[in-house]
Order: structure tokens, then sequence, then C-alpha cells
């Protein structure tokens, strides 16, 4: 018997197969370009917006952690304007499509048109194969409809006649909605729900940002949000695209890694701290996309605050926008006033910041 055994043999790796490599570290320079990115983003923001930093931010978290956010409010918050405000501030292609009961998935995604000259059908695209799509009121279109924005959602792509057709990129999906408790509405499926990586609620602006918000539309001498008006200080899809790659760089530690699945877990009666009697009002709890989605929201958040590392402060900031839609109450729960906000902040306070 070998006193020392032998060294392990690795075994043969099939021809063709790469072994995964670690990202490489963000550079300090791509961390300052970053943020100056973001903040001519937001310098954007200020010609068009009053108040609402929180939804300008999380706005901006989306487009760099690369995934679509829902807004939610009662009519008239500018929730349209916010939206075409970060859609407009980037080179890319921009289209909205206003969500009606009778809009069909061929007026979102498509159709096949004959044409008679050369006796063929051919394609003709439709509003969402663009680099920004808004989909103003969501919750007022049909199943039907609702499912062909699932699949460009969910598979970068749509599907005309049977052909399969990728959709640009970078592909955003800014999405509104009215409460669903407001007429002629309908809710949204849960795995739709489940796409967005964030969901923003607007509430009303204080009287001193209602005060602000006319002297602006005097200023301006128009209502209406126009954004040909604005300086030509557009960012370039390359640099989005370079945002996504750098935030994709930043250091996430095991410590935190194990933050967002507790507080994800935790939403499902598990985690390291279960809370008692969570199952009388949860139905179902957050699904792993939520920390996926914390941990691509804290590599931004830490990102455009100038940290090539993400601390915990990073996600625990950002947790009610990425759990609040994945969370489906219990009728009881529902009964007795309970929101999903009221939960998350209860597993906020249960499940301990490393």
């Amino acid at each position: 018997m070998a006193i020392f055994p032998p060294n392990p043999q690795m075994p043969p790796q099939p021809a063709g197969m790469r072994v995964p490599v670690a990202a490489s570290a963000i550079a300090a320079d791509d961390v300052k370009r970053a943020a100056a990115l973001a903040d001519r983003i937001r310098a954007r923001f200020a010609q068009t917006l009053v108040g609402q930093d929180h939804l300008r931010e999380s706005l901006i978290l989306t487009l760099v952690a690369g995934g679509h956010i829902l807004i939610e409010s009662v009519p008239g918050l500018a929730k349209t304007t916010a939206a075409q405000t970060l859609a407009t501030s980037v080179s890319g292609t921009f289209k909205r499509v206003q969500c009606t009961p009778d809009l069909m998935p061929s007026d979102l995604v498509g159709t096949q048109v004959f044409d008679f000259a050369s006796q063929k059908f051919t394609t003709q695209i439709g509003p969402i194969h663009a680099n920004f799509v808004l989909l103003d009121e969501i919750n007022r279109s049909n199943a039907k409809t609702q499912s062909a924005m699932l699949e460009a959602m969910a598979e970068g792509a749509t599907t005309i006649g049977g052909e399969r057709i990728a959709l640009p990129k970078p592909f955003m999906v800014i999405a509104t909605q009215n409460p669903i408790e407001e007429e002629g509405t309908f809710a949204l499926p849960e795995a739709q729900m489940d796409r967005f990586m964030m969901k923003a609620v607007m509430t009303y602006p204080t009287a001193d940002e209602e005060r602000r918000m006319l002297a602006l539309l005097t200023r301006r001498g128009s209502d209406v949000f126009d954004p040909a008006q604005l300086p030509a200080d557009q960012v370039s899809i390359r640099d989005v695209e370079f945002l996504r790659a750098a935030a994709k760089r930043v250091h996430v530690s095991d410590a935190i890694m194990r933050y967002a699945v507790d507080l994800a877990a935790t939403s499902r009666g598990a985690g390291t701290h279960p809370i008692q009697g969570l199952a009388s009002l949860v139905r179902l709890g957050a699904s792993p996309r939520a920390s996926i989605a914390l941990t691509r929201i804290g590599q931004a958040n830490a990102l455009l605050k100038g940290r090539d590392y993400v601390v915990p402060e990073d996600v625990k900031s950002v947790v009610h926008e990425v759990m609040r839609h994945r969370i489906v109450l219990t009728f009881e729960a529902l009964a007795d006033g309970v929101t999903a906000d009221q939960v998350v902040d209860r597993i906020v306070r249960t499940v301990p910041v490393p």
C-alpha cells in the first residue's frame, strides 16, 4: 500500500467543452464611467419629472441590471412620462403601445401579409420589436395578448406565422398599470408578474412637488412631454451594453448571496428564521427569480454608487420592489387588509443582515 495516494486524475473533458472561468474584476475607470452615465440619465429626468426620485432610481437600476419593470399607480401620476424619459434617454429604438381589451397579439408582435406582386407572404413585425417598449396600462389587455407579451419578455423573441424572430438587444419592457381595483382592468397572471424584475409603486406628490410641477409646465409652455425639445445628450446602445456587462462583474460575496436566498426562502415559509403564522398570510411565496433579481439589482446598485462590491444595503434597499409582486396573499389576509409590502417589512425585520 502506497504511503501517499496518487493524485486524482481529472476526467477527460469532451471536445469543445470549456471550463467556466470566473468573471474578471471590474476596473476603477469602468466604475467611474458607469457612475457618469447614470448621472447623465438622471439629468434628463430632472428636465421632465418632478420628485419621484425612488421611481427614477428603480428605472435606472432595472436598465443596468437587464430586466423589465412594472410601474403601478392611479391615473395622472406621470407613469408614462417617467417611462418615456428613460426610453428616450437612450439612442435605441422606442415604441409605445396603448393596451386595450381589443388589442390582439398580432397588433403587438406583428403578422404575415400577402404580397400580390410576389404572390408570397411577407412578415410585418410589430411594435414589440424595439429596444425599449412601453406597454401603457398593461392590465387592460386581454389574456391572449398578455401571453404574447410573456413570450417576448421570457424568451427575447416572438413567433410570427411559425417563424421565430429574435428581439433586438438590449430589450427592455416598461409596463404601467392602474391598481387592480380600477374599472376595466384584468389581473396579470403570476407567471407574467414574475418576469418583471421590479415593481415600483408611485404615490401622490407633496404640495411642494406639485407646485414645482406646475412651474415646470409653465416654463415649458406645454403639458405634453416632447422628447425632441430635450438636449440631444443621449446614452448610446453601446453604453447600455457596457453598463450591463460591468454590473455583472461587480463582486458578490457568499454572505450576500445567502442573504438574498434567505429573504426569498423566508417568504416561502422556510429560511434560517421562519416566521410563525406566515402560512395564514402568504399563499405563494417568492420564486428563485427573486433571489436572482436581488443579486442583479444589488450589483447594479453598487456599481452606480461607485463600488466594485455589493454590501447588504444594496440588496436591502430594493427588497420591496423585487418581492412585492411575487408574493400572493391568502384570502384571509386580503380580507383583513394585509398588503404584500407589510409582509415584506416583516421578512426584512426577521432575516438578519450579514
